[in-house]
């Protein structure tokens, strides 16, 4: 998608609008979300570019996507420029961690943080 919005089109509120044009954003991603992904994908991502005109449009985070079309429409902007395509995408695998630098589950007194028989019951 791409596609450039007006923020403040004449008969019509400026916070609607802004709702209208995050609402389309969200529709259109869940919308790519849902077609059938590749065999070799775990996922559909988004490149994304924002800003005020195309020219000026900056690459961002999906996520931050919302965040920043806020920001701009504080700003008073007449328009944004909104480029959202999907990609099919893999998950990273988490970097392994050695059972030896993961931190003991003690206590600063060295006892059992969580002892099997409460201190005030006797056993």
């Amino acid at each position: 998608m791409r596609k450039t919005y007006p923020l403040r089109p004449e008969g019509k509120h400026p916070d609607r609008v802004l709702d209208a044009v995050k609402h389309d954003i969200r529709k259109y991603m869940k919308r790519e979300r849902r077609r059938e992904l590749p065999a070799d994908a775990h996922f559909w991502d988004f490149d994304c570019r924002f800003g005020p005109s195309q020219a000026e449009a900056q690459t961002l985070h999906p996520a931050a996507l919302i965040a920043e079309l806020d920001a701009l429409a504080k700003t008073g902007a007449e328009q944004c420029y909104v480029e959202l395509l999907a990609k099919p995408a893999l998950r990273q695998p988490r970097p392994a961690q050695d059972a030896a630098s993961e931190p003991a589950a003690q206590s600063a007194d060295g006892s059992d943080p969580h002892p099997s028989q409460p201190a005030d019951r006797p056993a």
